[in-house]
């Protein structure tokens, strides 16, 4: 079986999941899986009828792997990355996430309206529009409120406003700066501040949970961020709600974001397609790498079980019996 991983970075740097192509590497040797690390700067995009069965990588035609895991930091998932996505879609490859599942999820506040649509707890959530009605947010959202930036991750751009005047000193600035920045406004969870859960989902399954808990007194728990992480049992009613996140979404590779409510419960946070699972692995002991090839295997035996580079060494070594 062959696996691509589309990355941008250098795997042996510190950058944002370089740690987990590294774990994808070593996990692909043990299981006999051919594990390729590719950036999408390396492709270059054809389309054509004649050509089925292979893309251009570095200018040469490449045949096609069995799946394909676009696992792209913050910067690499523009137009570009998201076309070779859909390229490997088109092609018959199986792609752990589609370009279109990462378009949703990327935009939260794409994400909010599917989840809500569906019946999934949910912050209030409201789309920035300048000039801001302060009155409005007030009755609709309240203080303390949570600003975040419509793209963003690992805790990047996400604010905690206490009150009305600091939420208007934020405004303004960015109202001055940068007008045409897409910011979503959100009722903030207070009895989660500073902790949350996440719960890794593949192929219709939880593989392991954490808690990530702040430090020194912050509201954001991210791992990426200095957070420590613990290990987490999830019940029933957590992963019910991861898996039902990920099922109207259409996530086969993700991180379900979950927060705590008062009295009991959870809320989405969010959700992501590139999930990070360095601290995953340290809180929950499970080997998230060998669970998502062994997803990519199943996938594979419901297909029939033989990988494409088999299919193409039969093809290639069988010959017309030409005798009459």
């Amino acid at each position: 079986m062959e696996v691509w991983i589309l990355y941008g970075d250098d795997i042996e740097s510190n950058a944002d999941l370089a740690h987990e192509c590294r774990r994808f590497l070593a996990e692909g040797e043990k299981m006999g899986i051919n594990v390729k690390i590719i950036k999408p700067g390396q492709f270059d995009l054809l389309v054509t009828q004649g050509v089925r069965d292979s893309i251009l990588i570095n200018g040469k035609a490449v045949p096609l792997p069995d799946f394909v895991f676009p696992y792209f930091n913050h910067a690499d998932h523009g137009y570009f990355s998201l076309a070779i996505a859909r390229q490997l879609e088109r092609l018959g490859v199986h792609v752990f996430n589609t370009a279109d599942v990462i378009e949703t999820v990327r935009d939260k506040l794409h994400t909010h309206q599917v989840l809500a649509e569906s019946g999934i707890d949910t912050p209030d959530t409201m789309l920035a529009k300048f000039p801001v009605d302060m009155q409005l947010i007030e009755e609709t959202i309240g203080f303390p409120l949570v600003v975040k930036t419509l793209n963003g991750a690992l805790g990047i751009g996400v604010f905690l406003l206490e009150s009305r005047s600091a939420f208007q000193d934020l405004m303004e600035l960015v109202g001055e700066t940068n007008p045409n920045l897409q910011l979503i406004f959100q009722k903030f969870v207070s009895v989660s501040k500073g902790r949350d859960l996440r719960l890794f989902v593949v192929d219709g399954e939880v593989i392991a949970a954490m808690e990530r808990r702040a430090k020194d007194g912050g509201f954001k728990a991210n791992y990426s961020s200095g957070a420590s992480v613990h290990e987490f049992k999830p019940d029933q009613e957590a992963i019910d709600i991861a898996l039902k996140t990920a099922e109207v979404l259409n996530i086969d590779i993700g991180g379900i974001d979950l927060l705590f409510k008062e009295g009991g419960g959870y809320t989405i946070c969010e959700a992501n397609t590139f999930p990070g699972f360095k601290g995953l692995e340290k809180a929950s002991g499970v080997n998230v790498a060998g669970k998502v090839f062994e997803a990519m295997q199943r996938q594979l035996h419901k297909k029939g079980g033989v990988p494409r580079s088999a299919l193409k060494a039969a093809a290639t070594h069988s010959s017309p019996d030409t005798r009459h």
